[in-house]
């Protein structure tokens, strides 16, 4: 039995803890909401994010960090990206005041606006400056409807640290999910973050009344986009992207209506702004803030990202969307493959 602490009780958080629970793991949620800890203590449900879903009813939750991480030997961050910063200098006290030197998972998705850090490079800088091997990435096609259910589920788990990356292999895998180790953290990462804004790209085509060729043709756009981005600018494998966190994540976030950053791409297609699909959703959509991140990326290196130069215009500069398709499809002959 290995002690967790689940930092962020959202929908994949609280999916994430009961299975690590359901293998076997004493698990202790942390989030802000109250009312959320209240009802997963008291009825093991979380009902805001997760209807008609009951958790592993050994969990528990709590508002107290210091609480949460008492004894942890694993620390499971699932917070949106704005937080992951916040939250992870709080837990750098309490594990100064206490001694203690747990793994920390990240299973957030996104890349921090201004700074263009991803999130091992947060908890790094805040946490375990110059040991990034206590780190390991988790990302892969999953959504935590489909987790919750027990659908069959495969994901990546990455690390500079080969052990580490096989320790959250044995501890996280089960008859159900299906782990698998990779060396190169920073792709695994890149992957989870930019087919976010992919997938907003391929809602927005769907809400426009495109497809299968057209989404078939912006997933692997899409991808040469992620590839070209990990490896010209984080120096990331390019063989990443062929994989769980590359490809396989972007399919499913790309063809799956439990995909928020699906939805909030179809509601801009069919002609809602930004901030009423930001205010109704219920829910963060990362691709959102990371399409900020990647256009100053982009921009830094002079990386050709069409699409996610696209989705910024629109999101951002009030772009009309079907003028930046016909721009998209009118650019100069180019060959497919290049880097």
């Amino acid at each position: 039995m290995t002690k967790i602490a689940v930092l962020g009780n959202g929908s994949w958080g609280s999916v994430l803890g009961s299975m690590l629970a359901d293998n076997g793991n004493d698990v202790t949620f942390y989030g802000n909401i109250e009312s959320v800890n209240e009802e997963i203590n008291a009825k093991h449900t979380n009902s805001h994010y997760m209807k008609d879903w009951k958790l592993n009813e050994t969990t528990k939750a709590t508002g107290n960090l210091e609480e949460a991480l008492d004894g942890a030997e694993l620390v499971l961050f699932v917070l949106p990206t704005k937080a992951v910063r916040i939250v992870a200098k709080q837990v750098r006290k309490v594990l100064d005041k206490t001694g203690n030197k747990p793994l920390l998972v990240t299973a957030t998705k996104g890349i921090e606006p201004g700074t263009k850090k991803l999130i091992s490079e947060i908890l790094t800088e805040e946490i375990y400056p110059n040991d990034q091997d206590k780190i390991v990435a988790i990302s892969g096609p999953s959504h935590a409807e489909n987790v919750a259910q027990k659908d069959l589920t495969a994901i990546a788990c990455a690390s500079t640290d080969e052990e580490n990356a096989k320790k959250v292999q044995k501890i996280f895998s089960n008859d159900y999910v299906r782990f698998y180790t990779n060396d190169d953290l920073i792709g695994v990462e890149v992957g989870g973050a930019v087919k976010n804004v992919i997938a907003i790209a391929a809602g927005i085509l769907v809400g426009q009344g495109y497809g299968d060729d057209a989404k078939a043709a912006l997933m692997t756009r899409g991808l040469a986009e992620i590839t070209r981005l990990g490896v010209n600018y984080f120096n990331a494998k390019p063989m990443t992207f062929s994989g769980l966190s590359g490809i396989g994540d972007l399919i499913v976030t790309c063809t799956s209506v439990n995909s928020r950053n699906w939805r909030a791409g179809k509601q801009i297609g069919e002609g809602k702004t930004l901030d009423y699909v930001l205010k109704n959703m219920g829910q963060v959509v990362e691709g959102a803030t990371t399409v900020k991140a990647v256009h100053e990326l982009s921009e830094e290196k002079h990386i050709d990202m069409p699409i996610s130069e696209a989705i910024y215009r629109v999101l951002y500069e009030n772009a009309d969307v079907a003028t930046e398709i016909k721009k998209m499809m009118g650019r100069a002959p180019k060959p497919e493959i290049s880097l």
